[in-house]
């Protein structure tokens, strides 16, 4: 039979739904309404913000205020749906079949709707180890809210022991995973008239050298793959996302911005492809273009850089994952970025497993089955015992 609680976690997950959190956008209603919910049930509530003050993470805990614990965590944002030939309203839950259609239904409102339904069963408990709620901003453009608040955790002594990232897995254990680097690399040129490109210097030609160059990089880093490596695929790879720049075809371009990401199995790859950049745009590209015009310039942004999830040899988060669901298969991994790694490199053992398919992640018409809720809501649920 179902748990008892689906109804009110399908219910609760159409509430999320209907909170628009594109990454462009402000996600401070859902985070309200969230944070609400969890101060009425006595939860110690801690809000970060990014610097403008449109986004916020929360930080929730119940049980004692002491060191270790276990952090539940997921993130608010989700991706555009612009573009998207969507069969129903993407921020509006529709049930059929079996399957809950609606933007991070399973990229990963699914997983926040499952803890929320079972904090009051929490709350009401004589706790003897915190249990922790953390939901954050702009992990699809860069895991930049858990950055500020692990960063804020760090400052208050906040020291949980394990975390379980509740990305969709569709409940298998995960205990590791390619880093996550994403850039915006801008050329800045001269204009001027098509008919004499000798007296310009046309952004968009560097940025197509550039962009060459990213390829020649990603053919090398298939041939330095790991031996060994159990990725798919296993190498680390460089893509290029969005390309924008020019006015017209005869107007030498002024301007070109390159959207670019790279996903390294390891660091020395991930200085390799670096240093690769650097030598190109410091020994070729700029001094080409500044013998035209001094004010010619290449600029890279990095928009975040985050480690990898490095499997471990003993990991007291996939032990307690395990305990809880009573898998016994290998732990495998995925090429996907989560915020796994940052909690990692703040010491706490991390694991991810969490209800859905990444392969419905970023789609038209994402779903996640209900019965992949209900077994996420049984593995939450059985954590009391591990607490109490």
């Amino acid at each position: 039979m179902p748990h008892t609680l689906l109804p009110e976690t399908v219910d609760l997950l159409g509430d999320l739904v209907a909170f628009p959190t594109v990454s462009a956008d402000p996600n401070l209603d859902l985070i309200h309404f969230v944070g609400e919910r969890l101060d009425r049930l006595g939860a110690r509530v801690r809000i970060t913000h990014d610097a403008g003050r449109r986004k916020a993470n929360i930080f929730a805990t119940f049980g004692p205020d002491a060191d270790g614990g276990i952090v539940l965590s997921g993130h608010t944002d989700v991706v555009p749906v612009e573009g998207q030939d969507w069969q129903s309203d993407p921020f509006a839950l529709t049930e059929l079949d079996g399957r809950l259609y609606g933007r991070g239904t399973c990229d990963m409102k699914g997983f926040i709707a499952a803890t929320l339904t079972l904090a009051p069963s929490f709350a009401a408990l004589e706790l003897k180890r915190p249990l922790h709620f953390a939901f954050t901003y702009d992990e699809e453009v860069g895991c930049l809210g858990a950055q500020i608040m692990l960063a804020d955790l760090a400052a208050a002594g906040i020291r949980p022991s394990r975390c379980i990232v509740g990305e969709p897995t569709q409940m298998r254990i995960i205990d590791g995973h390619k880093g996550c680097c994403e850039y915006t690399t801008t050329f800045t040129g001269t204009e001027g008239h098509a008919s004499r490109i000798d007296l310009g210097v046309n952004a968009i030609h560097y940025a197509a050298r550039y962009i060459d160059h990213l390829t020649s990089i990603g053919e090398e880093l298939v041939r330095r793959a790991p031996a060994g490596s159990e990725f798919s695929p296993p190498w680390s790879t460089v893509q290029v996302g969005r390309i924008t720049g020019g006015v017209s075809r005869n107007t030498i371009a002024g301007k070109c911005v390159v959207e670019w990401e790279l996903r390294p199995v390891n660091g020395d790859d991930f200085r390799y492809a670096r240093q690769a950049l650097d030598d190109l745009v410091e020994h070729h590209l700029l001094p080409e273009m500044r013998r035209n015009s001094g004010a010619a310039d290449i600029v890279t942004e990095t928009i975040g850089e985050v480690g990898g999830l490095v499997p471990m040899s003993v990991n007291e988060a996939e032990q307690l994952v395990r305990a809880l669901t009573g898998d016994t298969s290998p732990a495998q991994l995925v090429s996907f970025g989560t915020e796994a790694g940052l909690f990692q490199e703040h010491g706490v053992a991390t694991v991810i497993c969490g209800p859905g398919s990444i392969e419905q992640a970023h789609k038209p018409n994402e779903f996640i089955e209900l019965s992949q809720l209900d077994a996420c809501l049984i593995m939450i649920e059985r954590l009391q015992s591990h607490l109490t």
